[in-house]
């Protein structure tokens, strides 16, 4: 068992997911699918390339997928578990810059919004929409992160055993904010590394308005929770 576990979450990500693994058969991680019934054969393609794959029976969520996965890397003691996604937005040599930091935070996120981070192929509206779910995020709960919607990290197991995973609620993008909220109030360091975010070529984006609800209502909620000091 290497130190550093992979978690990818997958929902029909036939087109995408082959290049990915081979990608980071390069390098010293494992690499564990949590797919959620794809209809596309995601699930048998991950083991056709001898990945380890938790296959269930339909849509639980990405936040669900995500403590699915950081569970087994905590019973099974990985020191590093990183979670990225499928669809080639995030690359592997981002993950090879990140995984230099390893050590120097608790939680180090792929960042779009810092210094050198950058955006591909997205539409204006959808910068406009991660801008200002940040801003807001920000401006409510004080994280001082400045992508806290971000989905490409690294966790230390230390810091995620902390972290109480089977009580974050959320299940969209907001999973990453409330992740980012509850690593803080565990006492974890936080470091951000710049990252080229590139939009999906292949597949259909998970955003939706329930999601985007999901976040406002939750964020609204936690910076309430904050100002009567829960």
């Amino acid at each position: 068992m290497r130190k550093s576990l992979v978690v990818i979450p997958t929902y029909n990500e036939a087109e995408s997911i082959v290049i990915l693994l081979n990608q980071l058969a390069t390098l010293d991680v494992d690499v564990l699918v949590i797919d959620d019934g794809s209809p596309d054969g995601t699930a048998h393609i991950c083991r056709a390339q001898g990945v380890e794959v938790v296959e269930r029976s339909g849509k639980e969520g990405l936040g669900s997928a995500y403590r699915a996965g950081f569970h087994i890397a905590l019973d099974r003691g990985y020191e590093n578990i990183i979670e990225m996604d499928a669809d080639g937005s995030h690359q592997v040599s981002d993950l090879v810059k990140m995984m230099e930091w390893i050590g120097s935070a608790d939680l180090l996120i792929g960042s779009r919004w810092v210094a050198d981070g950058k955006i591909a192929n997205w539409s204006k509206f959808r910068e406009y929409l991660s801008k200002a779910a940040n801003r807001y995020a920000n401006l409510v709960l004080s994280l001082g992160v400045a992508d806290t919607t971000a989905g490409f990290r690294i966790y230390s197991g230390q810091l995620l055993k902390k972290m109480d995973i089977q009580t974050i609620a959320s299940e969209g993008y907001c999973f990453q904010i409330e992740m980012t909220r509850r690593a803080l109030a565990r006492g974890g360091t936080i470091a951000e590394i710049p990252i080229t975010f590139i939009e999906r070529e292949h597949g259909v984006s998970k955003m939706s308005f329930a999601i985007a609800f999901e976040a406002v209502l939750r964020i609204t909620a936690w910076g309430f929770l904050r100002i009567i000091g829960r």
